[in-house]
């Protein structure tokens, strides 16, 4: 499928509704699980979707809009979220981010893009060369992505209770 603004945009605003369906009001076992050492609870999603929203898709796109190549993107701190949503509740966490994404939408449409301005390119510090219309879908992947992810982690919360349906229930193997 190719990109179409309208349409990725329909994603992204869904998301913090999504999201909010999903865990507000939940016990603390549903959001803090993880699946290990190292890995992001559902809690720790929504701080790092924060996280992109304050310092990676529209900052980036600003940046190839006005400089182009000539300014690589600043790296991206993944696990900044750890220091950033301390003491904060999940609710707190999932209000933030309907704030800041909303925030980020309505740039976006400041932004009045064309199929041309979506052409033009920038420096990913680690990918190299990249299009608006590239960083643009991967927002959108993103967001897909770390859904899928927080339902993963929640239902491998009951790998064990479902006994042999796990040989039917992919989501939890």
């Amino acid at each position: 499928m190719e990109y179409q603004l309208d349409q990725a945009r329909e994603i992204l605003r869904r998301t913090p509704g999504t999201l909010n369906a999903l865990l507000r009001d939940l016990p603390d076992d549903w959001v803090l699980a993880n699946e290990g050492p190292e890995t992001f609870s559902p809690y720790d999603v929504i701080g790092h979707l924060i996280e992109g929203e304050e310092n990676d898709w529209i900052p980036r796109a600003r940046i190839i809009l006005e400089h182009g190549e000539a300014k690589p993107f600043e790296k991206f701190d993944r696990f900044a979220m750890y220091e950033k949503s301390k003491g904060k509740s999940p609710v707190e966490l999932l209000e933030r981010f309907e704030e800041v994404r909303g925030e980020s939408l309505r740039q976006l449409d400041e932004m009045n893009l064309t199929p041309e301005l979506l052409q033009k390119t920038g420096a990913h510090p680690a990918l190299g060369v990249v299009t608006l219309s590239q960083l643009l879908s991967a927002w959108v992947v993103h967001d897909l992505g770390h859904i899928r992810q927080i339902v993963r982690v929640m239902a491998k919360q009951y790998r064990e209770e479902i006994g042999p349906w796990t040989a039917y229930l992919s989501i939890v193997n």
